[in-house]
């Protein structure tokens, strides 16, 4: 067996949209992905919007999404250091995926080193110029008070309301993500200014729906990891250099 030492990044898989047929296609589809890293992978980062809705209850989770769960429990338990970041779509994970894949849930930002690389982790919403309207809802959304209102409601009338309200989405909508002049990405915008004052060598986010790599520096680059209903897009760090790969290359992917 080879030996733990690669770093993986994944983000948007969505699962819950568009349709169970569709949902149920892209979770094989992921286990399928899964299964491939399962000997080499010492870490993975599923970097939000992982689900296309999530709320834990004290007793109760969304339903669904063995096959994906049942796998990452194979790989925690055969030593992959999971983490999971707060998307805008399932950003109410609180301790459930903690106490069971003895994961680390990320709310915001995450700053690592490996093999001498420094890395700027991040969902990417609510970041950079612009999107004002989301910033606040964002607030609002993440408060312990909303959360403890939204608790109250029973599970089947509060994921219903959810589902609904999930359904607005780029995803579900089925629109086109364009990648605009450099100067108007947001995240790229981002970038830009925060290695004004640190440096890293990767900034990784997801959000954008977009795979791309744009070298921002000699020594820094810019990676979206793109997402899971039409690109099926990851990046991995061997330890040396980091690449942005598709699985089961989509149609889309010139």
């Amino acid at each position: 067996m080879s030996p733990r030492n690669k770093l993986y990044f994944a983000s948007d898989f969505h699962l819950g949209a568009i349709s169970y047929a569709s949902s149920r296609e892209r979770e094989d589809r992921i286990v399928r992905w899964l299964d491939t890293i399962k000997d080499d992978a010492a870490e993975l980062f599923l970097m939000g919007d992982t689900f296309d809705f999530w709320f834990e209850y004290n007793t109760v989770i969304p339903k669904g999404y063995i096959r994906f769960l049942g796998k990452l429990a194979q790989l925690a338990d055969a030593g992959t250091k999971l983490y999971f970041f707060k998307g805008n779509h399932d950003m109410w994970m609180f301790d459930y995926f903690k106490n069971e894949l003895n994961a680390t849930i990320i709310t915001n930002e995450l700053e690592i080193e490996r093999g001498g690389k420094k890395f700027f982790l991040h969902h990417g919403d609510g970041l950079g110029p612009g999107d004002t309207s989301y910033k606040i809802l964002k607030k609002i959304f993440r408060s312990s008070i909303c959360q403890w209102l939204f608790a109250r409601i029973h599970p089947n009338l509060g994921v219903g309301i959810a589902n609904i309200w999930s359904r607005q989405s780029r995803i579900e909508g089925g629109r086109t993500e364009h990648l605009r002049v450099h100067q108007h990405e947001w995240l790229i915008s981002f970038s830009k200014e925060l290695l004004k004052t640190r440096q890293y060598n990767y900034l990784i986010f997801g959000h954008r729906h977009l795979p791309l790599d744009i070298k921002l520096s000699d020594n820094s680059r810019y990676i979206n990891l793109g997402e899971w209903v039409n690109y099926y897009s990851y990046a991995v760090f061997d330890g040396q250099k980091l690449e942005l790969k598709y699985f089961e290359k989509s149609d889309k992917v010139q």
